[in-house]
Formats: C-alpha cells, structure tokens, sequence
C-alpha cells in the first residue's frame, strides 16, 4: 500500500523558512509525480506545486501565489519530496499536503489527479 508521511512543518514569523517533507513508500517513488497542496480553515484545498514525470524527466510547475517563494524538490535515493518555502506570509497558514499519482498527470493542479495523500502538515505563520 501507498503511504505518504509528511513533515516540517510548524510555527514561524512572518519572512521566516520552512522546509516540508513527504516521505513515500509501496510503490516505485521515481516513477511518481509528487505535488503539494494546502488547505487553509474554511478554504478548500488548493495547488500549491508540483514535481511532475514526463517522458523528459521531471518538470515542476508552481500555482501563480508560488511567485518564486517556494521550491519543490525530490531524492528518489531517500524516496522524499520536498518543500522549500521561504519570503512566508501570514496568508500561507495552512495544513500542507502531500500527495502522489503513478497515473496520467496532465492535469497537475486538481487534487482528482492524485488518488495518494498524506495527513498533512501544519504550518502557522505568525504575524
């Protein structure tokens, strides 16, 4: 079965870094498209990035909000995918999760495409 483990998460100042991990186990992690969302109380989750397979290798895309503040990223030596985010607001207080798809992944930014997620990990940005 597919088990995703999210963690790093936490309470920072505004301005202030975090990175997220997701570690992945029962199926081949390099052959995955790994993507992070959010969800904010009252909010529906929403696209945050993600580290999408292609016949090329891997190609990352990053919702418009992103705007050069967060960095995903993957070691298939450790089966991880992470989350650099960095420049943090107060808006991006959220529970962020994980999720994966070994199927079709074109369209990245719907969480429909990922039949695997985590549980998810808090991240507070304090203001």
């Amino acid at each position: 079965q597919v088990q995703l483990v999210e963690s790093g998460g936490g309470l920072v100042q505004v301005g202030g870094s975090l990175r997220l991990s997701c570690a992945a186990s029962g199926a081949p992690f390099s052959s995955a498209s790994m993507a992070w969302f959010r969800q904010a109380p009252g909010k529906e989750r929403e696209f945050v990035t993600v580290s999408r397979r292609t016949g090329l290798g891997y190609v990352a895309d990053n919702a418009d909000f992103v705007k050069g503040r967060f960095t995903i990223s993957r070691d298939n030596t450790k089966n991880t995918v992470y989350l650099q985010m960095s420049s943090l607001k107060p808006e991006d207080t959220a529970v962020y999760f994980c999720a994966a798809s070994w199927g079709r992944n074109d369209v990245y930014t719907n969480s429909g495409t990922y039949p695997y997620w985590g549980q998810g990990t808090q991240v507070t940005v304090s203001s």
